[in-house]
């Protein structure tokens, strides 16, 4: 099916990207406009429908360490799985599922194995080529300092979602459609591409309204845009946690990628650490680094009450034990037997995650981003990570996906 001159966007927005050198396969259709005007320049497109399952059936011994060394790390992903129970216990899939986990007698010595193999059945997910390995990167909740009021040092905004962006859920006018979203803005009679990073940054003046909150490093902000949440602290040490509530439409562009491009680092430099020291080394060239990227992403206000920030699924995130899967082929909810290595090693890490998180950037079947947690010590893991691995879905024993 073709829609002319309309680039259209998954309506699974969640994060908008897992790392900032992440390749730029963005949400978007390749090579169209963000959204939907009238221009005759925009070329029609097919509108992409949600790919098929790709899964080989497995046992549990061909899943590499199972069930780990250690019950209590089966435990906590029980219990982070029970937790979810609450958005998932209403969906087909998981009711019987989330029912026998609320029963479970959690004594003995690993009750916690015996259930999961007896409600899962492991599959492991294979690329459209046939491959079975796939990039695992990782992500974070950045610390941010700031204010609720615009003073020195707290200069860079945190923006909430303008009145004036326009949100059309193509599902609602067709149900063909219903993975697939438009933004933009009204002009006239008419609906354009709403404003790119670039121009939105110029328009600071009048879009105080919009302000939540007011940082100190506009580097923070940006990778806080790119993780998708974060928190705030104020001067008498309270703190904002903020989520990802909507996005300009643009396609994302990595700025790790732009500076390779430029020749300014190599590929093994480009990594969080090594684009923040690049931008310290030449400030007069930060704000064309970061125009680079033209998505720009919108916050909301939400509670901080010792949970990790909420996910795709809706629950709040456990470090360490969640990832960021492509939902087209992972339904979230589902426990994932990931076996990639520790950043920038090759020690292996074999542990059994919770797939409860999406992002623009998490693209086909072996595909993960793993949450590492909140703070300098988690972003520290997450911007250097950058693995192979594998992956198998666990899913219930009453369902049998789509094989390869």
């Amino acid at each position: 099916m073709l829609l002319a001159g309309c680039a259209v966007q998954p309506t699974q927005p969640a994060r908008p990207v897992a790392s900032p050198t992440a390749p730029p396969q963005t949400q978007c259709a390749p090579a169209v406009c963000p959204i939907c005007p009238a221009a005759p320049a925009c070329p029609a497109v097919e509108i992409p429908k949600p790919a098929a399952q790709a899964f080989a059936a497995a046992r549990w011994e061909d899943l590499p360490g199972w069930p780990g060394s250690d019950a209590g790390e089966l435990a906590q992903t029980f219990n982070a799985f029970l937790a979810s129970c609450d958005a998932l216990q209403n969906r087909e899939l998981w009711r019987a599922t989330c029912a026998s986990a609320r029963t479970l007698d959690t004594h003995g010595d690993n009750p916690w194995r015996a259930w999961f193999e007896a409600q899962f059945q492991p599959w492991q997910l294979v690329n459209p080529d046939g491959s079975r390995e796939g990039l695992v990167t990782g992500y974070y909740e950045p610390l941010l300092k700031g204010s609720r009021t615009r003073k020195k040092p707290y200069l860079t905004p945190i923006y909430g979602v303008p009145e004036d962006l326009i949100d059309v859920e193509l599902g609602e006018i067709n149900p063909e459609l219903k993975h697939l979203r438009l933004r933009g803005r009204i002009e006239g009679r008419k609906l354009v591409p709403y404003y790119s990073r670039a121009d939105w940054s110029k328009q600071e003046a009048q879009r105080r309204a919009s302000v939540l909150l007011w940082a100190e490093d506009p580097f923070d902000v940006f990778f806080m845009q790119i993780q998708g949440s974060g928190q705030v602290q104020l001067d008498d040490g309270s703190r904002i946690r903020v989520g990802y509530a909507d996005q300009n439409g643009h396609p994302y562009r990595s700025i790790g990628r732009w500076l390779i491009d430029q020749g300014e680092l190599k590929l093994e430099q480009a990594s969080m650490q090594g684009i923040k020291a690049w931008a310290k080394a030449h400030p007069q060239r930060v704000e064309e680094l970061l125009d680079a990227n033209p998505s720009y992403v919108f916050f909301r206000e939400l509670a901080v009450d010792g949970a990790g920030p909420p996910g795709a699924l809706g629950v709040a995130l456990t470090a360490q034990r969640s990832i960021a899967v492509d939902a087209r082929y992972t339904p979230l909810g589902a426990p994932v037997w990931l076996a990639t290595t520790y950043p920038n090693s090759e020690q292996a890490l074999m542990r059994l995650m919770l797939a409860q998180d999406t992002g623009g950037a998490i693209r086909g079947p072996v595909r993960a981003d793993f949450y590492w947690g909140s703070g300098n010590e988690a972003g520290a893991q997450a911007g250097k990570m950058r693995q192979k691995g594998q992956m198998w879905a666990l899913l219930p024993r009453t369902y049998t996906p789509v094989q390869k």
